[in-house]
């Protein structure tokens, strides 16, 4: 099978190489995977806030995907839920906001004391490290103020031009093709583009994708590039497989109905089974999504930090949720 893939590190992708789609011949490779949230608002146990991490446990790896806010939270919840993230070497930042990057640097200084590896390599879209100026002339991208000290600490910046194949089965979308006008970003921010000063659309944006028996996970940040259209690029680039599990933030928050209903409709045209919406997807679009879609209500739920989703086993949204 063809395949242009980036150069391995320790058994990760350390490049970003265009990928093409796994052949449809044989079963899919993820066979066990399992989507912890480690950052969010609503908390059943540990510390919540306007924010969003989760780790992956994928075939016997371990990912952590983004880092929530504060520079404590996600130690702490791990803490408190008995997890130990010194053995996990890669993380994905899925664009430049400080709710999902607030957290890398002080968890790379506390825990590489321990293993030198840990959290070493950050995976991350083309664009996340343009420039955002405030109105008062300020740097309004966290990532770009601390990447000197990020590096500095030993954190090596993989950029990601297209989708890439992590490990057999867990791909990086890449950033997104933009061809729903979603718009799932607040239309307010201006970022410094190779073209010139632009409204920022948060190029960046990306999530990354499991291809199992049961169909394609999807586990999003944010989803500024539209959760449809993440959904429509992973199809493409992974296969045309049905959506069994949508996790983590999808910022629809500040969707009216109409818009709302556009999306449920897209995503039951994909055959979504799972919902766990976390974190900037919001409490009432959350409801509005399960009802359209028609999912009963262990299967569609609000996301919240200790809250799960298994392959084989389904959501475990802990008891605030249930």
């Amino acid at each position: 099978m063809e395949r242009l893939a980036s150069i391995v590190l320790a058994g990760l992708v350390g490049a970003a190489s265009a990928v093409p789609a796994r052949a449809e011949e044989g079963p899919p490779p993820v066979r066990r995977l399992r989507i912890l949230i480690l950052s969010t608002m609503l908390a059943d146990r540990g510390i919540g806030e306007w924010g969003f991490a989760a780790l992956v446990e994928v075939d016997g790896r371990r990912i952590l995907f983004d880092t929530g806010a504060r520079p404590e939270t996600v130690a702490e919840n791990a803490r408190e839920m008995g997890i130990d993230l010194a053995d996990v070497t890669d993380v994905v930042l899925s664009h430049n906001h400080g709710d999902h990057t607030g957290g890398l640097l002080a968890l790379r200084r506390s825990l590489a004391a321990r293993n030198p590896a840990a959290l070493s390599r950050a995976h991350v879209g083309r664009g996340i490290f343009w420039s955002r100026p405030a109105p008062d002339g300020s740097e309004g991208n966290h990532v770009l103020t601390v990447r000197g000290e990020l590096e500095a600490a030993g954190v090596r910046f993989v950029e990601h031009t297209a989708p890439a194949e992590l490990l057999p089965g867990v791909w990086l979308t890449g950033p997104v093709p933009r061809v729903h006008p979603e718009r799932n970003w607040s239309t307010r921010g201006r970022v410094a583009a190779p073209d010139g000063l632009v409204e920022d659309t948060i190029p960046e944006d990306l999530s990354v994708v499991f291809d199992t028996a049961e169909g394609l996970v999807l586990l999003s940040g944010c989803g500024h590039a539209g959760i449809v259209n993440t959904v429509e690029h992973a199809r493409k680039v992974v296969r045309p497989a049905p959506l069994h599990a949508a996790v983590g933030g999808f910022h629809l928050l500040a969707l009216d109905d109409a818009r709302l209903d556009w999306t449920a409709d897209r995503l039951r045209e994909t055959g979504l089974a799972h919902l766990v919406g976390a974190h900037c997807t919001g409490l009432e679009a959350v409801y509005h999504l399960r009802s359209r879609l028609g999912l009963p209500r262990d299967r569609a739920v609000v996301g919240a930090v200790g809250a799960s989703f298994a392959l084989g086993k389904g959501i475990d949204p802990l008891a605030l949720a249930r």
